[in-house]
């Protein structure tokens, strides 16, 4: 039998925890996910307007096999110096590889695109961004809000309010999957024409309203929303597991999971978004049996959770900026 946790949040995945920030009046904001120690990192970028940093290290031919955190940030360009931030906030509580007394914290990023929002962007040589990244990392708990935070705060999801979604699965054998994304896609979250979301059937306890199958009358649109900013968008998240994996199992984990975005997002990986997901593991737990088929069922527990955090962001999302909240 396979679950939610009890929260129902990445912190579910045991050596993971999450930090906040925003500033409310640029309308903005940064997520910290921080494992207690570090954890071996994988990344899959599929949209086409992706920005990253240090993705390349992830690589499975590369040096670095741990991080110390993953950093997912509002603001664009501007919102790769949240990286920064972490890095100074984990380097003075000794994180990192110390290379003549200096620890050297390694924190891949990703960012999404909330600069067109109504929030004030005149922050002339010292966007908030850095600053923010210090706080996410030091205000890391096992319990948080979702919707209007973190990196989500300004996020916009096709027509409606975007936001900060998380979900967590936990199977009888003791594996432990979570997910943490910020959403602020071109396409749609829900079957135009209804309430529903594209996610309703990998929905748990209702979790994002309990409206069950739809009813479509008529033919399906593909069109991407009227409403949504071309060029200016991206999901962007996290999976964890408690399962050791090396960092080719973890990049795997990270492609299978996109397979939730797709469930959830319709149109998705389109020119204007720069979807990435990374994975971590805090191995915590060695994989018993087949290797192969225990990394599968990791990838598709992921994947359930990647649909169903996308789907608890825009639900719990409330109105701002003159971005309807989905409860509106």
């Amino acid at each position: 039998m396979i679950k939610p946790g009890a929260k129902n949040l990445i912190t579910d995945v045991d050596g993971i925890k999450i930090g906040n920030a925003e500033d409310k009046q640029v309308m903005t904001g940064v997520t910290a996910i921080v494992p207690d120690t570090a954890a071996v990192g994988g990344v899959d970028v599929r949209g086409g307007g992706p920005g990253t940093r240090e993705t390349e290290a992830l690589n499975p031919d590369c040096l670095v096999e741990r991080v110390d955190a993953i950093v997912l940030s509002g603001g664009s360009v501007y919102g790769l110096e949240a990286a920064a931030g972490a890095v100074m906030a984990l380097a003075k509580q000794g994180r990192g590889f110390e290379a003549k007394g200096i620890h050297v914290p390694i924190v891949p990023s990703a960012i999404l695109f909330d600069l067109a929002n109504s929030g004030n962007k005149n922050w002339g040589d010292m966007p908030p961004y850095r600053q923010l990244g210090i706080q996410a990392t030091e205000n890391v708990n096992d319990d948080f809000p979702l919707g209007n935070i973190g990196a989500g705060y300004g996020a916009a999801a096709g027509k409606m309010k975007g936001g900060l979604g998380s979900a967590s699965l936990i199977s009888d054998d003791g594996i432990q999957v979570g997910a943490i994304f910020a959403v602020n896609p071109v396409g749609s979250v829900v079957i135009p024409g209804t309430r529903h979301f594209w996610a309703w059937p990998f929905e748990q306890n209702a979790e994002f309203g309990g409206l069950g199958a739809p009813e479509i009358d008529g033919e399906l649109t593909l069109d991407i929303p009227a409403e949504s900013r071309l060029a200016e968008n991206t999901t962007i998240g996290v999976v964890a597991t408690n399962i050791a994996l090396t960092k080719s199992e973890a990049k795997r984990i990270a492609i299978m999971a996109h397979d939730g975005l797709a469930r959830a997002i319709r149109p998705v990986h389109t020119p204007f978004d720069g979807d990435s997901i990374f994975a971590l593991s805090t191995e915590k737990v060695e994989l018993s049996g087949s290797r192969p088929l225990g990394v599968a069922k990791i990838g598709a527990m992921a994947a359930d959770c990647v649909a169903r955090s996308i789907a608890r962001a825009v639900y719990n999302a409330r109105s701002l900026g003159g971005l309807p909240g989905y409860m509106s």
